[in-house]
């Protein structure tokens, strides 16, 4: 029989009061040559932080393994095979000036000009890293003595050698409103590592404990 539990139980391990999806921040440090370097990089001028405010959804990884079918005297043995990873997607808010579609265009017009089907030919030409920090909801022992403090950041993903493969669509139409324009970028990813993070996101991250 199992045990009762109560939710006193529960709620002492519920570390944290659980970790919210909403609460994260996305940051792509470097870029490639001919991509709008401001939307990118970070810092308190809000035009560098553009992309961290408008990034408005992301995913944490999914890992991926998948199994090999080894067929033996009427039955299937399962082996372990090799690793997959999946398209990562981002979803950005669009704001008027366009800066954030535009410098996702130009990223993908490196790798291969709309007209005449040329672009780089070296990988680390058009590829980069990106990072996505799960924040946590208290402040961060260093900046708690600060005025308005700084989130901590319960874990780190860093996304390897990354570039976009498809920059979507955005609708429009008379019938919408009450609206604000969204669109989602596709990327390829080589792989990705994670670890806990101590830094809290007004520090650049430089690297990521594997695990």
């Amino acid at each position: 029989m199992a045990e009762a539990r109560t939710i006193s139980q529960f709620k002492s391990k519920l570390a944290g009061g659980g970790a919210r999806p909403n609460l994260f921040e996305v940051s792509i440090p470097s870029f490639p040559a001919g991509v709008d370097a401001g939307v990118w990089n970070s810092g308190d001028d809000a035009e560098q932080g553009l992309f961290k405010f408008l990034c408005k959804a992301a995913a944490l990884p999914a890992s991926n393994i998948a199994n090999i079918d080894v067929p033996f005297r009427g039955r299937i043995l399962k082996v372990a095979g090799d690793r997959t990873f999946d398209v990562w997607t981002v979803t950005i808010i669009n704001d008027e000036d366009f800066r954030l579609r535009t410098a996702f265009e130009q990223w993908m017009n490196v790798i291969s000009k709309l007209d005449d089907n040329t672009g780089v030919t070296n990988p680390g030409s058009y590829m980069t890293n990106a990072f996505v920090q799960q924040l946590g909801r208290g402040n961060s022992v260093a900046s708690q003595s600060n005025a308005g403090g700084e989130h901590t950041v319960l874990r780190t993903y860093k996304f390897y050698d990354i570039f976009p493969t498809n920059v979507s669509e955005i609708a429009l139409s008379y019938d919408t409103d009450n609206a604000i324009e969204e669109f989602t970028v596709d990327f390829q990813v080589q792989y990705w590592s994670a670890g806990e993070s101590a830094q809290s996101t007004g520090s650049n991250v430089n690297e990521v404990q594997i695990i």
